[in-house]
């Protein structure tokens, strides 16, 4: 595995971990925490979308 493969894995687990925050915040946290971990959710594609943007920058 090369640093471009190593970056795509970790932008789709992002995005995985990302998309399961936001799920809990919109369907299990009513109250205010569900803010914080769709907040939370949205940081992480924020961080996935720096990370596919290093792809063959590295």
């Amino acid at each position: 595995m090369n640093k471009n493969t190593v970056l795509a894995w970790a932008t789709f687990i992002m995005i995985v971990v990302g998309l399961a925050l936001i799920a809990l915040g919109a369907f299990r946290y009513n109250d205010v925490a569900g803010w914080g971990f769709a907040a939370v959710g949205i940081g992480f594609f924020a961080i996935a979308w720096v990370f596919n943007a290093l792809k063959g920058r590295v």
